[in-house]
């Protein structure tokens, strides 16, 4: 028998943050299909396109990247919930 959504989320929330990551990415892991090794690819060259690139700035004294409160007030915007 499964429990209600309302009270397997309840206790969740109660999990500490990186127990609560953990279940997140399990749970996300048993509904996805097999893993596509050219997405595997092609974000792992992404993700070292987007380091090169940060690394590049930092060395010429520049900023890594945009600070997160930043990011988030931008996407909240778009999303009209500033």
């Amino acid at each position: 028998m499964s429990l209600p959504l309302h009270v397997v989320t309840t206790e969740a929330m109660a999990l500490d943050p990186a127990d609560r990551l953990r279940l997140a990415a399990e749970l996300i892991d048993s509904v996805e299909g097999p893993e596509d090794p050219g997405w595997t690819a092609a974000w792992s060259a992404e993700i070292q396109r987007r380091s090169a690139e940060a690394d590049a700035r930092a060395a010429r004294g520049e900023p890594r990247g945009v600070p997160w409160e930043d990011v988030r007030a931008r996407v909240l915007a778009r999303l009209g919930r500033a």
